[in-house]
C-alpha cells in the first residue's frame, strides 16, 4: 500500500475522489442520454455506433473488449440495437461460428450525427473551464487510470481527437456493465 491523500478513519463519502468520478459520470451520461434521445440512442449504444463506423471492431468479442463489456451485457446490448435497426448481425462465411456486425444505413446516419452531438454536450459540460484546464483534466485523469490498469495503459491517454470521443465516451460504463 502507498502513502496518499486518504486515510481509512478520515475519508468522508461526499468528499472522496471516488464520489466525484462517479457524479461526474453519471451527469454526462444524463446529459448524453438527452441529446442521442431524438436519434432513438442511448448514451451507453454509442460507443458501438462509433466503434463499428470507424472500423475498430466487427465482432462482439471485440466490441466487448474495447468497450469492457462481458459477453451477456454486449449480446442485451446489440439485441436492442438490431431491434431498433442500427446494426445488423451476420454469420462468417469462412467460420460460421463466428458473427459479423455491421451498422445498417440507419446506423450510419446516426454515426454521422454523433460526433457533433458529442462535441456539444462535452462542450457544455466544459463551460467556464480554459484549454489549460482541459488539459489539465485530461492529462490527471490519463494518469489517474494509468495508476490502474499499468503500463500498457498509457496509449488511452495519447489518442487522437478521433479516437478520444470513442475511448472516453459515457457509455463505456453502464448498468448492464455491472457500474452504479
Amino acid at each position: 500500500m502507498t502513502d496518499g491523500p486518504y486515510k481509512a478513519d478520515a475519508t468522508h463519502l461526499e468528499s472522496s475522489l471516488g464520489y466525484y468520478l462517479t457524479k461526474a459520470r453519471n451527469v454526462l451520461v444524463e446529459r448524453m442520454d438527452r441529446a442521442v434521445k431524438p436519434l432513438g440512442l442511448t448514451a451507453q449504444q454509442i460507443g458501438v455506433i462509433l466503434l463499428l463506423s470507424a472500423q475498430r471492431a466487427s465482432t462482439p468479442f471485440e466490441l466487448s473488449r474495447v468497450m469492457s463489456y462481458d459477453s451477456g451485457s454486449m449480446t442485451r446490448l446489440l439485441d436492442r440495437l438490431e431491434k431498433k435497426g442500427f446494426v445488423v448481425r451476420t454469420r462468417s462465411d469462412a467460420d460460421r461460428r463466428m458473427v459479423k456486425l455491421e451498422l445498417t444505413p440507419q446506423g450510419h446516419e446516426a454515426a454521422q450525427q454523433l460526433p457533433s452531438l458529442g462535441a456539444a454536450v462535452l462542450n457544455e459540460q466544459l463551460r467556464g473551464f480554459s484549454a489549460a484546464d482541459h488539459a489539465a483534466l485530461l492529462d490527471l485523469l490519463g494518469r489517474f487510470i494509468a495508476n490502474g490498469i499499468g503500463e500498457g495503459a498509457s496509449a488511452c491517454c495519447r489518442l487522437g481527437p478521433s479516437q478520444e470521443s470513442v475511448e472516453a465516451s459515457p457509455e463505456e460504463s453502464s448498468s448492464d456493465h455491472g457500474g452504479q
